[in-house]
């Protein structure tokens, strides 16, 4: 597993949740395809591209960031039914899970 320390804008504490390698992985790789597909569209833009074109990639991008989204929460609540001790220590309980998947739906 994998810590990834996550400071909140308070920055009163520091609150760790557990990724697998290879959920983080994954993660990077969706996130550096999505940062590939915004710069296709930037380039639509400049190339003068049919706005059809535009809003379909853009609507793709919007899905893989989705996507990724939802794989982190998907870790987080598996994290947080495997690990509920420390899940809580780190101030990561179901319920505050749930509300990260809700913000994504």
């Amino acid at each position: 597993m994998v810590e990834r320390n996550q400071q909140p804008e308070s920055g009163l504490h520091s609150v760790t949740m557990e990724l697998s390698e290879e959920t983080v992985d994954d993660l990077l790789k969706r996130l550096r395809r999505a940062e590939g597909q915004v710069r296709g569209i930037q380039q639509m833009l400049t190339d003068g591209r049919d706005c059809r074109d535009i809003v379909t990639q853009i609507s793709a991008v919007s899905k893989a960031l989705d996507q990724a989204g939802f794989l982190l929460v998907a870790a987080g609540l598996q994290w947080c039914v495997s690990s509920p001790a420390e899940a809580s220590a780190a101030g990561y309980h179901v319920s505050d899970v749930q509300k990260m998947f809700l913000k994504l739906a």
